[in-house]
């Protein structure tokens, strides 16, 4: 949550025996204990139980259940999971010197073992035995709220044993994917500020001759500042003095000829925490009126419910991290910063659930479509918000993966939709219909931790993020960050990827290749999928391990955005295309694991960068193979259009023509071929079906020539 305090700027050692293992993995199976406990899971075990290297089924430490009375378990617990994508659990046990030790275990759905049977396995003397169950045994197959597993010790007081090696076995990888494409089903317009990321005022390298490069070599559209957390303690009046103190940093100057150089649309953090509507008013008028730039959006605070920001709001009656305090401040500073610039656009920090961050109970809210009793942030501020007579423009959400592994994380992302309805649903509920023209908002948006974040995976779940925003109404989504600094890490060995070092930025330092991470590459691959004005398209799969995402480009193009998930299979997918004929020339960009081993070696630049290739296979049906953790783009054109034989008559012409949706058809007559001299008659925009087209005009016995031909 762009909790950082200042850069950290520790370079990594890159370990090549560990990278050339994580490619060598053979399925996308979650690990829930090797050594220690991986991809999120929790330790709630009632049970002594401690970490041994004496004995171990494999690496340096297996877990010693060590019971000291009948009926005690260790419980691992996780956020809710989808089985879907499993078959079996597996897991190795070890009686010790005694031996004959019953392991019970049970699964939990919804936080609850009830209902679901107790399977077991006895322990053998002095070596390891693998154990396995099937999930449908366990009575979880096929589910989405597998929450946690239980290791018992049998009902009985049983000599200690021992656990190893315990993991989710992944399902073989579909023969087939089934990809569709609706060209005629439009979801929605595209908004350039889906494209954007952070910027941050500790950022000495921003207002260097690398990073306007950069950003316009990524087509980024919009640009946020100054910097997560820091908006609660940055005033911008002693900016220079404040940097200076640090040591470090660009001030808003800075950061104004990057907007200005790549064009971005820009969204200021008012300093709620530590300042006052008046400063926050005086930004306004610095920056708009007497600058002139224009900037349109500003938040009022960053991620305020939280207690790792700077909020001290404690005069009484107010409270820090309050969502009733925010809300009566909010006021003076929507009423004075559009005092300022009436023209800006003005936004609320929220959450995306009704429940969440109920700091304070001294202002509970009653829902009045539910008549639920609320104390969570956005249901009291927005309530609150509501007896000041004041609307927000637009609610800021910020959505960050937690640290449950890469396949997990990347499944994790089709959350958004389920975000955007429920921040929906209490702009209706608590503000009604002088809520309707709030906008949503994503002004951070974050991979997960360890590796993940310089690896492959961050780049897909950028990317992955921005084809599953496009299908809700947020219309703005900001990666965390452009640059933030290296540190060093453990690295967790589940975890794809060869840097041993966590960075959120997506590029370190001056911007040369080796120092671009694949969340650069993948968001620079953004730029031939959609931009500002393109329409989404319906497109679906029918596996959670390739996502896909469609849009019809304002140039009439339809480009496919493919997502492979897996770490280990390449996908063959057969992509059926409705309302939409393509050429059966197209490109395709992509990136994947052959480049990110690039920047591994130290290969050319070239090398690292996206790759284009042709394929010659495009139709209405087409087929294609994704390889493991690959990014992809089809670029696909128009077809010239199907004429059905014409008819004419002394009265006028006749023609019928097949077209696709999206690009402009026009009609046009010539009296001769040598050389023609065209007169265009109509245009007509493409429907995705047939068209008639008839010219009344009577012929007169002269020879005429009629074409139809794609704008």
């Amino acid at each position: 949550m762009s909790l950082l305090s200042q850069p950290r700027l520790r370079a990594g050692l890159c370990l090549l025996l560990l990278a050339q293992a994580y490619l060598l993995r053979a399925a996308d199976d979650v690990i829930i204990y090797a050594d220690e406990r991986h991809n999120g899971w929790d330790d709630w075990g009632w049970v002594p139980h401690y970490a041994t290297n004496t004995p171990v089924h494999s690496g340096t430490n297996a877990m010693v259940f060590a019971a000291t009375s009948s009926y005690q378990a260790w419980w691992l617990k996780h956020g809710p999971i989808d089985t879907s994508l499993f078959t079996n659990l597996t897991f190795w046990i070890n009686g010790g010197a005694v031996g004959g030790q019953y392991v019970g275990v049970q699964a939990e759905l919804g936080g609850s073992t009830a209902g679901l049977p107790r399977l077991g396995a006895t322990a053998p003397t002095n070596s390891w035995k693998q154990v396995t169950f099937t999930l449908a045994a366990l009575g979880i197959a096929n589910k989405t709220n597998f929450t946690g597993l239980q290791f018992w010790n049998g009902g009985t007081l049983q000599s200690n044993f021992f656990l190893d090696d315990i993991t989710l076995v992944a399902q073989p990888p579909p023969a087939l994917v089934q990809v569709s494409v609706n060209a005629t089903q439009t979801v929605r317009t595209v908004d350039e500020r889906v494209f954007g990321i952070n910027t941050a005022a500790w950022d000495g390298y921003l207002d260097t001759t690398s990073t306007v490069p950069v950003l316009t070599e990524m087509d980024n559209r919009a640009l946020r500042w100054p910097g997560g957390s820091w908006g609660d303690g940055y005033h911008w009046a002693t900016e220079v003095a404040d940097l200076n103190a640090r040591g470090y940093g660009c001030v808003t100057t800075n950061f104004t000829r990057v907007a200005t150089n790549t064009r971005a649309q820009v969204f200021i953090i008012a300093n709620y925490g530590s300042g006052t509507p008046a400063e926050a008013a005086g930004w306004v008028r610095q920056l708009n009126v007497t600058n002139g730039l224009g900037y349109k959006y500003w938040e009022v605070g960053n991620e305020n419910f939280g207690g790792w920001e700077t909020d001290i709001n404690t005069n009484a009656p107010f409270v820090a991290h309050d969502p009733w305090t925010y809300a009566m401040r909010f006021k003076d500073f929507y009423a004075q910063m559009k005092a300022a610039d009436p023209g800006i656009k003005i936004g609320a920090v929220a959450t995306e659930s009704e429940t969440a961050f109920a700091n304070n109970a001294n202002h509970p809210t009653v829902n009045p479509r539910t008549g639920q009793t609320n104390n969570g942030w956005t249901p009291v501020m927005l309530a609150t918000l509501k007896t000041n007579g004041v609307t927000p423009d637009f609610l800021v959400l910020h959505k960050y993966v937690g640290n449950d592994g890469d396949l997990l994380n990347l499944l994790w992302s089709k959350t958004w939709a389920a975000d955007a309805a429920n921040a929906r649903q209490m702009i209706t509920d608590y503000l009604g219909p002088a809520g309707t023209n709030i906008e949503l908002v994503c002004t951070e948006n974050g991979a997960g931790g360890n590796r993940q974040r310089t690896s492959i995976v961050g780049g897909l779940f950028w990317a992955d993020s921005i084809g599953q925003v496009l299908q809700t109404e947020i219309n703005a989504l900001l990666w965390w960050d452009l640059r933030n600094g290296r540190s060093s890490i453990a690295p967790d060995p589940t975890l794809y990827g060869w840097r041993d070092y966590y960075d959120e930025g997506v590029v370190w330092n001056i911007a040369e290749a080796t120092n671009r991470y694949p969340t650069f590459y993948c968001g620079k691959l953004m730029k031939y999928f959609a931009r500002g004005g393109d329409r989404v398209v319906a497109a679906a799969t029918d596996s959670p391990l390739l996502s896909a995402y469609a849009v019809r480009r304002t140039n009439g193009a339809l480009t496919v955005l493919v997502l492979n998930k897996s770490s280990s299979y390449a996908l063959p997918a057969s992509i059926n295309l409705v309302g939409y004929r393509p050429v059966t020339n197209g490109l395709l960009y992509r990136y994947g694991i052959p480049q990110d081993e690039a920047a591994r070696t130290n290969a050319p630049a070239a090398a690292l960068d996206i790759a284009l290739t042709n394929f010659s296979n495009a139709g209405t049906n087409l087929a294609q193979t994704f390889p493991a953790y690959s990014a992809s783009v089809l670029v696909l054109q128009p077809a010239p259009p199907v004429i059905a034989a014409p008819t004419a008559t002394l009265a006028g012409f006749e023609m019928t023509f097949e077209s696709v949706w999206g690009p402009t058809y026009v009609i046009e007559r010539t009296s001769s071929l040598a050389p023609p001299s065209w007169q265009t008659l109509t245009n007509l925009p493409g429907t995705g079906g047939v068209q008639t087209f008839v010219d009344e005009e009577a012929p007169n016995a002269a020879t005429r020539f009629y074409r139809v031909r794609v704008q």
